[in-house]
């Protein structure tokens, strides 16, 4: 959804349709109900099919399980559906933060991500609303 706004299919401030959700709703034909948006404040719900926003789980993870960020990604086995598609933002890009807490974030990200990518039958990257299929 929006950073702005909030909103999954069209941002109230710019009034243009988010990549992502078209390319979701397009390409795999998902609706609303199938999708679950982590917010960072509470368990996943694996029975949707497509998970959006995993890397902001993976933070409450990090906030509220010591032994994920110990292990990880060896700590934590998910229970995605068969079909699961698994959305995260790309959160290594940019500046490397100064402070320890953001810099173990995006490590926890990128190695439960990388973990994850291995073990998916395919692996599709989007960016401004275009799919590229990496694996």
């Amino acid at each position: 959804d929006c950073r702005w706004c909030r909103n999954i299919e069209k941002c109230e401030k710019t009034g243009k349709k988010h990549g992502d959700h078209v390319v979701l709703k397009e390409k795999y034909g998902l609706s609303d109900d199938d999708i679950f948006t982590c917010d960072g404040n509470a368990e996943v719900d694996f029975s949707k099919r497509c998970i959006y926003h995993f890397e902001n789980y993976l933070y409450y993870l990090m906030e509220n399980d010591t032994a994920a960020t110990a292990t990880m990604p060896e700590y934590k086995t998910f229970n995605f559906r068969d079909d699961a598609i698994i959305i995260a933002d790309d959160v290594m890009g940019g500046v490397v933060p100064t402070y320890g807490e953001a810099r173990a974030w995006r490590e926890f990200c990128g190695r439960t991500l990388t973990k994850l990518s291995g073990q998916c039958d395919s692996v599709t990257r989007i960016f401004c609303g275009q799919a590229l299929r990496i694996k």
